[in-house]
C-alpha cells in the first residue's frame, strides 16, 4: 500500500483503532489530520507520527457538531492541500441496561457521535473527495451492528445504522469514484472494553467469544482500514468488513 501524496482524517484517532489506523496511514506516506475530544490524546498520537517521520496535526473535533466537523475538514485541506481519505471512527458506548431503562440523554448521546458523526463527516467530506478526483470512506460500525445483543440497544442501533448509511453513500457517490466502506469490530484490546475487562465472570467468556480464541488488537483492525482505503480494494464498495476473529459466525 502506498498513500504517498495523500491527506486522510480520523476521527477519534486519539486511542484505539483512531490511532492505529492514523499511524498506518502516516507509515504508508499519507498526511494525517487527526480529530477527537481528547486533545491531549490527539497531540499524542500527532507526536507519535512525528517520532517515525510522518505529517500530522490535531485538530479538535466533536463528531456530533457539524461546525467542528466542516472546521476539521477545511484545515486538512488548507494544511495539506486536498482530501482523499476520511475514517469515520470516532464513537462510544454506554450504560449496560435494558432498552426501557436507557435514558434519552444517553440514547441521543450515542446516536449523535456513533450515526450523526458518520453522517456529518461523509456530507462535509464528500464535496472535497469530488474535488480531488475521488477517494475512500471508511466508516466504523461494529460486530454489534450486524447482530443484537441485549443491554446494547443505543449502541447496537447506532452500528447498524452506519452499515445502511455506508451502502447508501456508496449507492450515491460512485459516479465521482468515491468508494465507501465499513469495517465492523468485535472485541478489540481498546478502552471501550475496560470495563469488560473487571467483570470476572463475564470477560472469560466475552474474550474468547470468536473462532479464534482471542480478542483482537487496534493494529489488526487498523490493516483492514488501510486495505479498504487502498487501490488494492478499488472494486470494493459498499461492504462491511468484519474484523471479529469470526465472532459473527461464532
Amino acid at each position: 500500500m502506498n498513500f504517498t501524496g495523500k491527506t486522510a482524517i480520523v476521527t477519534g484517532g486519539g486511542s484505539g483503532i483512531g490511532r492505529a489506523a492514523a499511524i498506518r496511514f502516516a507509515k504508508e506516506g499519507a498526511a494525517v489530520a487527526i480529530a477527537d475530544v481528547n486533545s491531549a490524546a490527539g497531540e499524542e498520537t500527532v507526536n507519535l507520527i512525528k517520532s517515525i517521520g510522518g505529517k500530522a496535526i490535531f485538530v479538535y473535533t466533536d463528531v456530533a457538531n457539524s461546525k467542528h466537523i466542516q472546521e476539521l475538514i477545511q484545515t486538512a485541506v488548507n494544511t495539506f492541500g486536498g482530501l482523499h481519505i476520511i475514517c469515520n471512527n470516532a464513537g462510544i458506548g454506554h450504560s449496560e441496561v435494558r432498552s426501557v431503562d436507557l435514558t434519552e440523554e444517553e440514547w441521543d448521546q450515542v446516536i449523535d457521535i456513533n450515526l450523526k458523526g458518520v453522517f456529518l463527516g461523509t456530507k462535509y467530506a464528500v464535496p472535497e473527495l469530488i474535488k480531488a478526483g475521488g477517494g475512500a470512506i471508511i466508516n466504523t460500525s461494529s460486530l454489534l451492528g450486524l447482530k443484537g445483543q441485549k443491554y446494547m440497544s443505543a449502541y447496537n442501533a447506532s452500528k447498524a445504522g452506519v452499515v445502511v448509511l455506508t451502502q447508501n453513500a456508496a449507492l450515491e457517490y460512485g459516479k465521482y469514484n468515491i468508494r465507501v466502506n465499513a469495517i465492523a469490530p468485535g472485541v478489540i484490546d481498546t478502552n471501550i472494553i475496560d470495563g469488560w475487562k473487571q467483570n470476572e465472570r463475564k470477560w472469560p467468556i466475552i474474550s474468547k467469544a470468536n473462532a479464534l480464541r482471542r480478542i483482537g488488537t487496534p493494529n489488526e483492525v487498523a490493516n483492514a482500514i488501510a486495505f479498504l482505503a487502498s487501490e488494492e480494494a478499488s472494486f470494493i464498495t459498499g461492504a462491511t468488513l468484519s474484523v471479529d476473529g469470526g465472532g459473527l459466525t461464532f
